[in-house]
């Protein structure tokens, strides 16, 4: 049966064959590219990716009434810097007709979340209007990464490398990637540490990049814990999606970078 991520995998190899048979379907992008590492770069305090995710593989439904589009302008209104769309179907109850509708109610940049093995996945992202990709490390082979990546930035998009140990985040930044986000989630177990961020942000930092902290953030005091360790943003999901009242949530989130995490 394997890993909750192995069977993720194996679902993508099967809608890339289909996508594949259907190149037709794959939209061409007409939007203008928005850069979330610009933010980060002129940012004086913790950025927040606000995500939309109905369910997940390990808490179930979450959230099976919110409309993509009037989420995002929620999460636009009261501060978040970026919005996370995710795009799968089977295991989130995704679709890439949310990422368009998110795209188009708001200004930010948004982030197609998704599992990434193939080219074309990329140019469908692009397509329906993602200016940022995800590409999971413990998802490839390395040299996969390094294709995948260079795809993206060639193609206009950021890209947004996640992590979730000292092994996958020395193979990510063999890449160049300026933008690593550390989960604290082990996809493997679904165990949550928020000291997976204090492990690996040194790392991080030294080689130049930004520091997302994604996974586990519930609270003011979760943030301020990975904040105070290096991040300069974090990817919350749940906690909004979750909450009766999103702009209060989110607004207790954004807290003052600490001298010496601005870059």
């Amino acid at each position: 049966m394997g890993t909750i991520l192995d069977q993720i995998i194996e679902q993508k190899k099967v809608e890339v064959k289909l996508l594949r048979e259907h190149l037709n379907d794959i939209p061409v992008s007409h939007f203008k590219a928005r850069s979330f590492i610009e933010t980060l770069q002129n940012a004086e305090e913790l950025a927040i990716i606000a995500e939309f995710k109905r369910a997940s593989p390990s808490k179930g439904m979450i959230n099976s009434t919110a409309v993509p589009a009037e989420q995002a302008v929620i999460y636009e209104k009261n501060g978040a810097s970026a919005i996370s769309v995710l795009t799968d179907q089977t295991f989130f109850k995704g679709a890439f007709a949310d990422l368009t509708a998110v795209r188009e109610a708001v200004q930010l940049p948004i982030l197609c979340k998704d599992f990434i093995i193939d080219r074309l996945q990329i140019d469908q992202a692009k397509g329906y209007g993602a200016d940022l990709v995800l590409l999971i490390v413990a998802a490839l082979k390395e040299e996969e990464l390094q294709d995948l990546y260079q795809y993206a930035t060639q193609s206009g998009l950021e890209v947004l490398m996640e992590v979730h140990n000292q092994e996958e985040l020395e193979t990510a930044l063999k890449t160049g990637a300026k933008l690593i986000g550390v989960n604290n989630r082990d996809l493997k177990t679904f165990n949550v540490s928020l000291e997976v961020t204090e492990k690996l942000a040194a790392i991080v930092k030294s080689a130049g990049a930004f520091l997302i902290s994604e996974s586990g953030l519930h609270q003011p005091l979760d943030v301020e814990r990975v904040r105070d360790a290096g991040a300069n943003g974090i990817l919350v999901g749940e906690a909004f999606m979750k909450s009766s009242s999103i702009g209060e949530t989110l607004k207790r989130f954004k807290l003052p970078l600490v001298e010496g995490v601005k870059k």
